[in-house]
């Protein structure tokens, strides 16, 4: 399931790259997200309830932070699984300045499958797409 986009933030780059990186702040932020506990630098471990039109349930994952290049380059590689299925993948996210402002490109190709994945892969692209825009709006109020 590929998934790519981008989002703009009135601030600067440094101060963007800061708040997409606190773990405060994206346990906050992240749709569905019960709990995030860090177990070693870059390394998270994440509790989320997630409803996917009838499929609904509970997900443990594991969340690493790798590739940092600061202010304009990491890499969020993720695992979960949960009663509904399993996710997995690795989101590149790039940051660049332009002027006052900054944009966030993300792309990942995500590997879902169980019963999650009968969904279907246009509706659940969709609805992982609006996921990723709710977390970039609750971003805006802490950058």
């Amino acid at each position: 399931m590929k998934i790519e986009g981008s989002y703009t933030f009135k601030a600067p780059r440094q101060r963007v790259w800061d708040v997409l990186l606190d773990p405060k702040i994206i346990a906050q932020c992240m749709p569905g997200c019960e709990g995030l506990t860090e177990l070693a630098p870059d390394r998270y471990e994440a509790t989320m309830k997630v409803g996917i039109a009838a499929v609904k349930g509970s997900y443990k994952g594991k969340i690493s932070i790798k590739d940092r290049a600061a202010p304009s380059h990491y890499v969020l590689s993720g695992e979960g699984s949960g009663g509904p299925g399993f996710m997995q993948g690795d989101m590149t996210v790039d940051l660049e300045e332009q002027g006052a402002q900054t944009l966030v490109k993300y792309s990942t190709d995500a590997k879902v499958g169980g019963l999650i994945a009968g969904v279907g892969q246009r509706m659940l692209g969709g609805i992982a797409k609006m996921m990723v825009d709710q977390f970039f709006k609750k971003m805006e109020s802490f950058v």
